[in-house]
């Protein structure tokens, strides 16, 4: 994806917490986040940076990269589209949609497909253990 020479204030906020999180610096990626962060993904409504923390943090621990295919955003708002590469998932497509206000996020919208991590946590399950056909 190429550089955003001026990026607007939200899309600068989004940006640089991305980077926080795909380079597994989670302290980093939660300094842009308001403490009373609010996000909603597949896996339901997490409310504060302690649960964002906890959502988060394993996922980007098991990151072998990701790619930001597209970043746009305004004064308030971001969305950013990128593909992330962990060891049971080659190929996982994201997108967020981040509200920003002072400097911090304060919503997000967390898109992503969980089908392809729960085939993987399936394959990987011993024969017989409970969930396993």
């Amino acid at each position: 994806m190429t550089e955003h020479p001026n990026p607007s204030p939200a899309l600068q906020v989004a940006l640089a917490y991305y980077q926080a999180w795909t380079a597994k610096d989670i302290d980093a990626a939660m300094g842009h986040l308001a403490d009373d962060v609010v996000c909603d993904a597949p896996a339901g409504r997490m409310e504060g940076v302690e649960a964002y923390r906890q959502f988060l943090g394993p996922f980007a621990q098991l990151l072998t990269g990701s790619e930001l295919l597209a970043a746009f955003g305004d004064d308030t708002s971001a969305v950013l589209v990128y593909d992330t590469r962990t060891p049971p998932v080659a190929s996982a497509p994201g997108a967020e949609c981040l509200t920003v206000r002072d400097g911090r996020i304060v919503y997000n919208r967390f898109i992503f497909d969980r089908l392809p991590f729960e085939a993987a946590r399936r394959t990987a399950e011993p024969p017989g253990a409970p969930g396993r056909r």
